[in-house]
């Protein structure tokens, strides 16, 4: 029997969002283990907000939230919005109700400073890898080091010299047209209007300057999770000097071990690594004047094999960021607001590593 295509709709409905999603479904584990370390932030998110006035929008939904933005690789934080309107996944996930009204997607904007400035995302990001550590998913022997540009949202017509000088004004309206040729534009002599803190920085020999930051992660190498993330300004050293403060700053085992790729196979790195009792398992760099800074007495042991081969799981935390988490060029400007972005980014990919991996009954 046919049935019929009713337009009735039901004036009540019973049902949960949360109820509305399948119990296998990936989310599920997730929501839980960032309720977990929501839940021991709460005197950190009591201090950010005065005690008497109007209730604001719970920092909790909106961390869920954003978290949400990086899993599902929403572009916009209108497009969130727009989901969070009608989607009952991503409503039971940030733990709106079917008839609670969505806010405003400039509400995002108003609590990010207040948020982010007091570093919540760090907090964030330090509690879950705390969670894996007592789930036995970390290493605390082995580790591995990794950079990578991030770009700006600013463009290039934005890089005017400092002192106000420049050139006439171009023309085409409120996207005008610029020349640039023959102009010699440095980091000394020019900055960014609209993000000052972003350098013009070439990722390689050969290949287009662009405004940039850059974006700095340790991975353990037993699972390749995330647990140091830092953002800097883009130069030729700064890789390296992030790799020693992120190191210097993890809870290791003695003599631990740290992998990076031949960009970091400078004599002044590797005697940094050593001062703090670690051996640099660094990928030698054949090609440089002088010779590679790493020799037989790292080499020879079999230990530095397994950690140039294990080094390749940064690589894959890097592509999710960019591809899945929109970390190729974060619609936001300074360096807080970019680290902040990266944070939210890896603890987003953190998550979905841990998922996969208790599911799959690792320890």
């Amino acid at each position: 029997m046919r049935g019929t295509d009713s337009k009735q709709e039901g004036m009540f409905s019973y049902v949960s969002p949360e109820a509305r999603v399948p119990t296998k479904h990936p989310l599920r584990p997730i929501r839980a283990m960032v309720s977990e370390a929501l839940e021991q932030m709460d005197r950190k998110f009591e201090k950010l907000y005065a005690q008497t006035g109007r209730p604001s929008i719970a920092p909790e939904r909106l961390i869920r939230a954003l978290l949400l933005q990086v899993l599902y690789s929403i572009r916009s934080e209108r497009m969130l919005v727009e989901q969070l309107e009608y989607n009952l996944l991503f409503r039971g996930f940030v733990g709106l109700s079917v008839d609670e009204p969505v806010w405003d997607h400039s509400t995002f904007s108003k609590n990010r400073d207040r948020l982010f400035g007091a570093d919540i995302a760090r907090e964030l990001f330090d509690a879950i890898v705390e969670q894996a550590r007592m789930a036995g998913l970390l290493s605390d022997e082995h580790f591995s080091v990794d950079g990578t540009m991030i770009e700006a949202w600013a463009s290039h017509k934005s890089f005017r010299p400092k002192d106000g000088s420049g050139g006439p004004p171009g023309t085409g309206g409120r996207n005008e047209v610029r020349d640039f040729h023959g102009e010699q534009r440095t980091n000394d002599t020019h900055a960014s209007t609209t993000d000052p803190e972003a350098r013009l920085y070439k990722k390689s020999s050969g290949t287009t300057a662009k405004l940039a930051y850059l974006g700095h992660a340790v991975s353990e190498n037993r699972h390749g999770l995330i647990v140091a993330v830092e953002v800097t300004q883009a130069n030729g050293t700064a890789e390296r000097s992030a790799a020693v403060r992120m190191l210097k700053d993890l809870p290791t085992a003695q003599h631990p071990t740290l992998g990076a790729d031949k960009g970091y196979d400078t004599r002044g790195f590797v005697s940094e690594v050593r001062k703090l009792n670690a051996t640099p398992h660094v990928a030698q760099n054949v090609e440089r004047s002088g010779g590679s800074a790493i020799d037989a007495r790292t080499t020879r042991h079999a230990g530095y094999a397994l950690s140039i081969k294990a080094r390749k799981l940064i690589e894959e935390s890097f592509g999710w960021a960019k591809d899945i988490g929109l970390l190729r060029r974060p619609k936001l400007r300074g360096r807080r607001k970019i680290e902040a972005a990266a944070l939210l980014t890896f603890t987003g990919y953190n998550l979905v590593r841990m998922r996969n991996l208790l599911a799959a009954g690792f320890t």
